[in-house]
């Protein structure tokens, strides 16, 4: 018997508001999991049932981040998440901590550079719950001046935090590098005299500006019914709140520097920490999967090129990996790398030996074919767990993504060839066209 994968697009109109699932249905199996809503207010509503789950991942993201900040205010967006914790309308700050926690779930929130998110995990029974408490901390904070006196200390700890660990300063100094004035080479913490600048105006206007319906989006996976989802948020007065201002944020082009060596000099460390990197895929980049093949094969675990070269031929160093960041509108990657101040310029002479060879020739047949079965395993064990599943809905409505079924997937990288993999390599790889930034004892070139 012959199953057939079918990929439809179902849309009803309830009451005015398109009601959307998207999905891959074989023929005589349930309905596309992938449902979305956008309500007349302006949220936008998804969700994903996964089978056999008990537990439900709940989050929503702000379209406000750290790329939408102007230098003097640099870490406002972060300021404002912190904030949020320290008491609503109708709960203090130990109140919102023990919200969820006494009910065996949690409750976290971070800032990147383009949104601004608030999550929980909880049992399938509490979602009401995760709905209620992360409502009130997006739409009715008190955001006190007494509370921000006390965050600010939290903040200028985190900062000092980050200063004392140099293989994070290391990854801020590569940003820096990379797009200079541009809020991509922002701080997502600011800076000290930043955050000490800032005040509940500040952070208010912010709030006011950002976070209201119309720049929300809400996910779900787990145990739960798209229907039942939207009669929740409801119920906790998400659907009743103005959209408010949908004007998007004006962002300057982003340009990127050339080629270039930078040493923070540090006596205090035993180590050289080094990145050598530049310009990466951007989220809607049709190569990307073909990059991330590349780069996982490069430096992705213990097998990678540069594992087994940098650590287990030569021994030049305990930690080497590489990494790449996605954004709308750019991309960043890299290879991390530390040294003893000894041997770091080995170290980077052995990297750019390696990422050199693969930008000449490409990958082999063999890699290729082994690369692919990788990518393939870590892309489906990755959809495995609820809030995986709720990143990826999301991740359809911030980025304007088709939602793919995990066959789909697995068929784009299957379809990586030989030609698209050296056009990658070549265009982003090359390691005369990084960026090398390093922090320690002793430069490297």
């Amino acid at each position: 018997m012959t199953t057939v994968s079918v990929a439809i697009v179902v849309v009803h109109v309830v009451d005015g508001t398109a009601v959307v699932a998207i999905g891959a249905k074989p023929l005589g199996a349930p309905a596309p999991t992938l449902h979305r809503t956008d309500l007349p207010n302006g949220l936008t509503v998804l969700s994903e049932a996964v089978p056999g789950a008990r537990s439900v991942a709940f989050g929503a993201w702000i379209r406000a981040a750290t790329l939408h900040e102007r230098p003097e205010q640099m870490g406002v967006s972060h300021l404002l998440e912190h904030m949020v914790f320290k008491g609503t309308r109708s709960r203090t700050a130990q109140e919102i901590a023990l919200s969820l926690e006494t009910l065996g779930g949690s409750l976290d929130a971070y800032t990147e550079r383009e949104h601004t998110s608030y999550q929980a995990r909880v049992l399938d029974e509490h979602l009401p719950d995760a709905a209620h408490v992360i409502g009130e901390l997006i739409f009715h904070p008190l955001l006190r001046e007494e509370d921000l006196a006390l965050e600010r200390k939290v903040i200028l700890e985190e900062i000092s935090m980050v200063e004392d660990t140099p293989d994070d300063i290391i990854f801020d100094v590569h940003n820096r590098a990379l797009w200079g004035d541009h809020p991509h080479g922002y701080a997502i913490l600011g800076t000290r005299d930043t955050v000490k600048a800032l005040g509940v105006p500040d952070i208010r206007e912010l709030h006011t500006r950002a976070y209201h319906p119309g720049r929300v989006v809400v996910a779900a996976s787990g145990r739960v019914e798209h229907d039942q989802l939207l009669e929740t948020l409801q119920r906790a007065g998400w659907t009743e709140l103005p959209m408010g201002d949908r004007t998007p944020f004006p962002i300057d082009p982003v340009e990127v520097a050339g080629p270039h060596a930078e040493h923070v000099k540090r006596k205090d460390i035993g180590q050289t920490h080094i990145v050598l990197g530049g310009q990466g895929i951007a989220h809607g980049d049709s190569r990307r999967f073909a990059f991330a093949l590349i780069d996982m094969l490069l430096g992705g675990g213990m097998s990678s090129r540069l594992f087994q070269r940098v650590r287990e031929e030569l021994g030049l160093a305990y930690s080497v990996h590489s990494f790449s960041s996605s954004y709308a509108d750019a991309g960043a990657h890299g290879v991390y790398v530390a040294s003893a101040p000894e041997s770091a310029q080995q170290a980077v002479d052995a990297v750019r030996e390696v990422l050199r060879d693969v930008a000449a020739k490409g990958l082999s047949s063999a890699e290729l074919a082994a690369g692919k079965r990788q990518l393939r395993g870590q892309l489906v064990m990755s959809m495995e767990g609820v809030s995986s599943r709720m990143y990826r809905a999301a991740t359809t409505a911030l980025y304007g993504e088709p939602y793919r079924t995990i066959d789909e997937l697995m068929a784009l990288v299957d379809a990586i060839d030989d030609d698209q993999v050296r056009e990658v390599a070549h265009d982003f790889f090359d390691p005369d066209r990084h960026i090398l930034v390093s922090l320690g004892p002793k430069a490297v070139r």
